[in-house]
């Protein structure tokens, strides 16, 4: 019963970003965590902060108007207190400059202890993701050849 529970606020978070909505996500954070997106770009780094991770999804719905998940697969394993969530996913975006090619397959290792996100790791195409972000900041959105956001 309980990774039954762990699987459907899984994908009620996601349903969330798909929407829009990062806050559900960033309550569901821990007070400290890690969270790890890959690549040498705008959203790439490390956060481990509520406040840092506020400003990189900020940053991610700027570059992305719209982004939608396509949820294939989420399991779930451990205990209350280690409880690891592997979800295979894949997204869909608007760019900022109206672009909808964007298309990447991926996966985020989830680690949650007592209910709340201690790690946060997406694995997906990092080359694709840098190179849509590269022809968009080509066009001039700046925020696309930002530095990353660390803390």
């Amino acid at each position: 019963m309980y990774h039954a529970i762990v699987r459907h606020q899984v994908r009620k978070i996601f349903e969330g970003l798909s929407r829009g909505d990062w806050e559900a996500a960033l309550a569901g954070m821990a007070e400290r965590f890690e969270h790890i997106f890959p690549g040498d770009h705008a959203l790439g780094g490390v956060r481990h902060t509520k406040q840092g991770l506020k400003a990189w999804f900020q940053r991610l719905f700027k570059v992305h108007p719209q982004l939608r998940f396509q949820i294939k697969h989420i399991a779930s394993s451990g205990t209350p207190w280690d409880t690891t969530a592997v979800i295979e996913w894949r997204d869909f975006a608007v760019m900022a400059d109206g672009d909808t090619s964007y298309v990447n397959d991926g996966v985020h290792v989830i680690r949650l202890r007592w209910g709340k996100i201690v790690s946060l790791h997406p694995y997906l195409d990092t080359q694709k993701y840098a190179a849509a972000l590269r022809r968009l900041a080509g066009t001039g959105f700046a925020e696309a050849a930002a530095a990353p956001i660390e803390d």
